[in-house]
């Protein structure tokens, strides 16, 4: 028999680790992206991504978690790339705030490691956070940090050895479907596949396919700040954390660029874009004064004036899980886009979903509330 040749539209993270899971299996892959891959546009950017397992959004991620843990580790040996640093994760807030409370209750629910620090030994413990008297520290040893451009690399590097063709620089601009599967125009050629992985990033409305889906493009924006000691915000000191303040929120990175720790301030807002092309470079500067006053207020360790500021364009669903499966109205059809800004860290679990789901048509793994259709008109 030959081999079932698939197409996968997009080489971010989700598009690069299917192509990956789909080529060590045998598939004839085709996988287009309309720019190199690890580029800086999409949400695969940025120098680091958190990993977590305690999650806030849902312990019925736990398993698939723990899977993209030990994918993770494979991808490592596979394509001898160092990905995934885990240094631990903090969940930092009032101990009366919902995430901090989901956090303990998904630990507790998966009977998960983890430690709660009351103020004076988060204090102790964690000096590079200013903590409040009312505020918690939720620790999660199995957190991490992983590192983003490097990973789209390393599994498109692992798909090429089994097989699969990359093509940059490819913009599709056409994909239809035919009695046999789907037809992909791109580069003036047509590409006749059996099966089709849509996975297109906050790009998913260029796709006559999938206008119709609810996806919003919004615009995130991340600030660097200068640490006054590296060596103590360095990952063998410094978790990931999610900070829960009444006066800002954000996500931090420790120092891997040995000069600067990172921040993705959630209390400013993550605004429409009408086009993901459409991407400002920059932060205002209203925005990068706000990041300012939250690094000063909440972390000592720092000069509160940003030394970098990135923008990436992520997609968002309106309850802010992922679509992932069955392409709704066609055949053939994988859809999996947006992943609202925390699909990274399960990449790998999410790419052997959607090889599962474009060679076999079903997945062991439950991805029920992620199902495309859960938002089809009744």
């Amino acid at each position: 028999m030959s081999r079932p040749r698939v197409a996968v539209i997009g080489t971010g993270v989700i598009g690069a680790t299917t192509t990956w899971q789909l080529a060590r299996r045998g598939a004839d892959v085709l996988a287009f992206d309309t720019y190199s891959p690890g580029h800086d546009r999409g949400a695969s950017a940025g120098e680091s991504r958190i990993f977590r397992t305690a999650y806030k959004e849902g312990s019925n991620y736990v398993p698939l978690l723990r899977r993209a843990g030990q994918l993770w580790r494979e991808l490592e040996t596979t394509a001898s790339a160092e990905l995934l640093t885990m240094c631990g994760g903090l969940t930092i807030g009032p101990a009366d705030h919902p995430d901090v409370q989901a956090v303990q209750q998904c630990a507790e629910e998966h009977d998960l490691d983890h430690e709660v620090l009351d103020a004076d030994l988060a204090r102790k413990r964690f000096p590079q956070h200013r903590i409040d008297d009312d505020e918690v520290m939720v620790l999660d040893p199995a957190a991490g940090v992983l590192r983003p451009e490097p990973a789209v690399q390393a599994a498109l590097r692992a798909a090429a050895e089994a097989g699969a063709k990359i093509l940059p620089y490819h913009q599709i601009t056409e994909v239809a479907e035919t009695a046999q599967g789907w037809r992909i125009t791109s580069a003036g050629k047509d590409f006749d596949v059996d099966h089709v992985v849509f996975a297109p990033g906050p790009w998913a409305h260029r796709l006559e396919p999938l206008r119709s889906l609810p996806i919003e493009v919004r615009r995130i924006t991340a600030c660097w700040f200068a640490a006054h000691d590296p060596a103590a915000h360095r990952p063998d000191r410094l978790p990931i954390a999610i900070r829960r303040h009444r006066e800002a929120g954000f996500s931090c990175f420790p120092l891997l660029d040995g000069v600067s720790i990172k921040i993705v301030p959630h209390h400013l807002g993550w605004p429409a874009l009408p086009d993901p092309d459409e991407l400002p470079r920059s932060a205002e500067p209203e925005f990068a004064r706000a990041a300012s006053a939250a690094a000063q207020r909440l972390l000592p360790g720092v000069t509160p004036h940003p030394v970098r500021i990135g923008t990436f364009a992520e997609g968002f669903t309106p309850d802010e899980h992922a679509l992932l499966g069955p392409l709704p109205g066609h055949r053939n059809a994988t859809v999996m886009t947006g992943f609202s800004g925390h699909g990274f860290k399960l990449a790998p679990v999410f790419g052997e979903i959607g090889a599962d789901l474009a060679l076999r048509g079903s997945t062991e793994h439950d991805i029920t509330q992620l199902a495309p259709h859960r938002f089809a008109r009744a």
